[in-house]
């Protein structure tokens, strides 16, 4: 595995991105990269050194695996109007923006998935970096 130095919370956002703009590992500087709509990829400016290998493409979460960690979520929670609640908005349309709407209704539940997404994102983050051969150096 090769090490860099990486910063796993910017990562992190990036696995979790739900924008328009698409993010980039910069394989020998450790850097993320955000790119919006309309501007070039990183590197692809480059006239004289081309390193096509250099910048590696961050793909999100699919919208099935950021469901399914809001289901595994609420198994961990004892509250039955929440649940149901929650469970349902993951149901309906814009299940994502639906239950962090939800969400706000109930603070205590609101905050337990912070935690849980936090440690979830996390793990996302250290698995992807090792199916890309890839270890922070800095957890």
């Amino acid at each position: 595995m090769r090490p860099l130095t990486i910063d796993l919370h910017r990562l992190e956002y990036a696995l979790e991105n739900r924008d328009a703009s698409e993010h980039y590992l910069d394989l020998e500087s450790g850097q993320i990269q955000a790119v919006f709509p309309g501007e070039a990829a990183p590197g692809a400016d480059e006239k004289y050194d081309v390193q096509e290998d250099r910048y590696l493409h961050i793909e999100p979460l699919g919208l099935a695996q950021s469901i399914a960690m809001r289901e595994a979520f609420l198994f961990t929670q004892h509250d039955p109007n929440a649940h149901t609640v929650l469970a349902n908005a993951l149901q309906g349309r814009k299940p994502l923006r639906t239950f962090d709407f939800k969400l706000e209704d109930f603070p205590d539940v609101r905050q337990a998935w912070l935690d849980y997404q936090a440690v979830q994102l996390r793990e996302y983050a250290i698995t992807w970096l090792h199916e890309n051969g890839l270890e922070s150096s800095k957890r």
